[in-house]
C-alpha cells in the first residue's frame, strides 16, 4: 500500500509539472513573447541586457505572430492600431529577424529629420535638453562591444557621455532620445510619406540605430507593415549588464519591472 501511495504521489507530481509546462507554453504562445535587448539602439529607454515580454495581444495576431503553425489570413485578428510613441517588436520586412524600435510615423504621416530634429507633417517636434546620459566605457552584453561616446576618446573604465533630450510627439507622448554627434547620415533625410498599412519606426539612440530613416535597399528597415508587428513592449522584467545572465553581480536590480515609456 505504501509503495502504491508513493507511486501515485510521484505520478501526481509529474502530471503537475507537465500541466504547468503546458500552461506556460500556451501562455507564451498566445499572449507574451520573451525578448532580450541585444544592442544599444534604444538607449536610454532600453539597455543592452534588458529582458522583457512582448505583449502579443496589443495589436492582435498576424501571419508572423500567429500562435498556430499555419494562419489562414493575411491581415490581423483582434487588437488595435499602434500609436505614436509605442515601443514595438517587429519582424524585419526583408531580413526576417526581430527588431525593437519606437513608432514615430503613422499611415499618412510625412516624416523627415532636419539637422537632427524630427519633423512630423512639416512641424518640428518639441525637444527639451536633459542631463547627459552617462555609462561606463566597457564591453557590453554578449557581443562585448563598447558604447559610442559624444565625449570620445574615453579610456577603459571612463565615463562615456551622450547628449540627452526629451522629445514630445504629437498627442503628448514624451520620451528620451540620445545624440552622439551632429551631422551623421541619419540627421538629415528626405521627407517620407508613410503608406497605408505601414509605420515609420526609429531608435531612441538616434545615431546608433538602423531604422526607417534608411531604406531596405541600403540595409535599413524602411517602412514596417502592420502585419509584421509582433507586439508592444510595456515593461522591463529583468536586466543584466554582463555577458551571461547567471553573472548575478552584473544584475541591474533598479531596472527590474520598470515601465517602458
Amino acid at each position: 500500500m505504501a509503495a502504491a501511495a508513493k507511486q501515485d504521489s510521484i505520478m501526481e507530481t509529474v502530471k503537475t509539472i507537465v500541466y504547468a509546462l503546458l500552461i506556460a507554453g500556451v501562455f507564451r504562445t498566445l499572449f507574451f513573447q520573451p525578448f532580450w535587448i541585444p544592442s544599444g539602439s534604444m538607449k536610454d529607454t532600453l539597455l543592452i541586457g534588458d529582458f522583457l515580454f512582448v505583449n502579443k495581444m496589443a495589436y492582435g495576431y498576424s501571419r508572423h505572430s500567429c500562435p498556430f503553425s499555419m494562419c489562414p489570413f493575411e491581415g490581423r485578428l483582434f487588437g488595435r492600431d499602434p500609436e505614436r510613441g509605442d515601443v514595438v517588436v517587429f519582424r524585419h520586412p526583408t531580413e526576417g529577424s526581430d527588431f525593437i524600435k519606437r513608432v514615430i510615423g503613422l499611415p499618412g504621416d510625412r516624416v523627415q529629420v532636419i539637422a537632427g530634429v524630427l519633423h512630423l507633417n512639416g512641424v518640428a517636434v518639441s525637444l527639451t535638453q536633459a542631463p547627459p546620459f552617462q555609462e561606463v566605457f566597457e564591453p557590453q552584453g554578449p557581443q562585448a562591444l563598447p558604447p559610442r561616446c559624444s565625449n570620445a576618446p574615453v579610456g577603459a573604465g571612463g565615463i562615456c557621455e551622450k547628449e540627452r533630450f526629451t522629445e514630445t510627439l504629437p498627442g503628448g507622448v514624451s520620451h528620451s532620445i540620445l545624440n552622439i554627434a551632429n551631422g551623421t547620415r541619419g540627421d538629415d533625410t528626405q521627407e517620407y510619406l508613410v503608406p497605408d498599412g505601414n509605420f515609420f519606426v526609429m531608435g531612441d539612440n538616434r545615431d546608433n540605430s538602423v531604422d526607417s530613416r534608411f531604406p531596405q535597399s541600403v540595409g535599413g528597415v524602411g517602412f514596417v507593415p502592420f502585419a509584421n508587428l509582433l507586439g508592444r513592449a510595456d515593461r522591463v522584467m529583468f536586466s543584466s549588464a554582463g555577458r551571461r545572465m547567471v553573472y548575478f553581480w552584473t544584475w541591474r536590480a533598479d531596472r527590474f519591472f520598470e515601465a517602458i515609456e
